[in-house]
């Protein structure tokens, strides 16, 4: 007997206390349902005022010599001599000798046609003595009128004309011994070399390339859009001021700028990308006529370019963020709970970073600068400095609430340190 008391006393207890457990669930009361609210959402804005603004078009475009010339040998013959910078960079001042071609035969032929001229002239002067003679010997004997074959004039004139064949000879003997030193028709820098010393050259064979340091030149292409905000030169006119440009490019990883002004745009337009480009001039580039620019603009470099544009009053500029693709602005009202109104806005321009707004807004209205995930007109916000304000909504937890409550306060506190 005792023997089965054992067995069942456990399961009795067991029993008990599930029993137990099972009236304390069903007598427990249920938890109070706390009302779900949802805080207003804290956006950053900006408090927009129409002003005049001076716009800046960016382009870009590498720096290419004004002038580039092939330099040709005018006569032919052996080079004997080349420059010390004869190679590619080396720089030259106008009228410097670069090399010579050896002038032996340019210089006989000189002396010869000295000789000749020499000949000439005493020709011209024998015929005008003859001529003198035949004419006092006709007076002489009183024949009447003297024929001009009398007086030697046909002689006279055929001599005169060889005289003039002579001159013409040695300037062109003296012009082709010029011609064996090939100089430098403009400042500049040895772009390429072809010839070198010894060689045979023939007349018309090219020995170098030859660049100009006094003005580089920057091709910008420009869209129409780009243009009806530059006041460009109409080319017409030489002293026609063009706007300024800043080009600007890294060096070494160092910003380096340099200042150029719009001179000329080539007024035909680009049938394949359908821009006009503007020529920008830079003067000496390589600085050779002193510190002009703080480094050297060297002939091939890609460079940025910022073309001072057109003022226009009246414009608010915003984040490129702050209006969407569709020409949209989300603005905040004044009134109390604020609340968000979505505002058409025309744009005047859209950069880089900015777009310019024309018409839509007004002075002191406050654009949300804040991207929210998927605002709704109506919807409320709070801006610093707000007092907190509680929406209602039954699917929020309270507990979220909460935590809700205590992120305004940290924001609150951080905006007031």
């Amino acid at each position: 007997m005792t023997s089965k008391k054992r067995i069942f006393l456990p399961i009795i207890i067991i029993f008990v206390a599930i029993l137990v457990a099972i009236l304390l669930g069903m007598s427990r009361q249920a938890p109070e349902r706390a009302g779900t609210e949802r805080l207003a959402v804290l956006v950053e804005y900006t408090e927009v005022t129409p002003q005049s603004h001076r716009f800046v078009v960016d382009s870009q475009g590498a720096v290419r010599p004004k002038y580039d010339s092939s330099l040709v040998a005018e006569v032919s013959g052996q080079v004997v001599y080349v420059s010390d910078r004869f190679v590619p960079g080396g720089f030259f001042r106008s009228g410097e000798v670069m090399l010579r071609i050896d002038p032996s035969d340019y210089e006989v032929a000189r002396e010869e046609a000295q000789a000749n001229l020499a000949r000439a002239r005493a020709g011209v002067a024998e015929e005008r003595a003859l001529g003198r003679v035949a004419e006092a010997e006709w007076r002489s004997i009183e024949a009447g009128e003297i024929p001009s074959l009398g007086l030697r004039e046909p002689q006279l004139a055929s001599a005169l004309a060889e005289l003039q064949s002579s001159e013409a000879r040695l300037a062109m003997a003296e012009r082709n011994l010029e011609r064996t030193n090939i100089r430098a028709p403009f400042d500049g820098v040895l772009h390429n070399r072809i010839v070198t010393l010894g060689q045979f050259v023939s007349t018309n064979t090219q020995v170098a390339s030859l660049m100009s340091t006094n003005v580089a030149e920057v091709r910008l292409p420009l869209t129409d859009f780009d243009m009806a905000f530059i006041d460009l030169p109409s080319g017409m006119l030489d002293d026609e001021a063009g706007p300024g440009v800043v080009l600007s490019a890294s060096i070494s990883g160092r910003p380096v700028t340099w200042q150029g002004s719009i001179v000329r745009t080539e007024g035909v337009m680009d049938a394949g990308s359908q821009v006009t480009y503007a020529v920008v001039e830079v003067q000496d580039p390589y600085n050779r006529e002193g510190p002009t620019h703080e480094r050297v603009l060297n002939f091939g470099r890609f460079v940025e370019a910022q073309v001072d544009g057109i003022s226009v009053d009246g414009l608010i500029e915003l984040p490129r963020y702050a209006v969407n693709s569709r020409g949209f602005a989300w603005v905040i009202t004044d009134d109390s709970p604020r609340v968000l109104e979505r505002r058409e806005v025309e744009v005047e321009r859209r950069d880089r970073q900015s777009v310019f707004v024309s018409g839509g807004l007004e002075a002191g209205d406050k654009v949300m600068l804040t991207q929210l995930d998927n605002p709704i007109p109506g919807q409320r916000v709070r801006i610093a400095g707000d007092n907190v304000e509680i929406d209602e909504d039954e699917d929020f937890p309270a507990v979220e609430r909460g935590q809700a409550e205590r992120d305004s306060e940290a924001n609150e506190q951080g905006d007031r340190s």
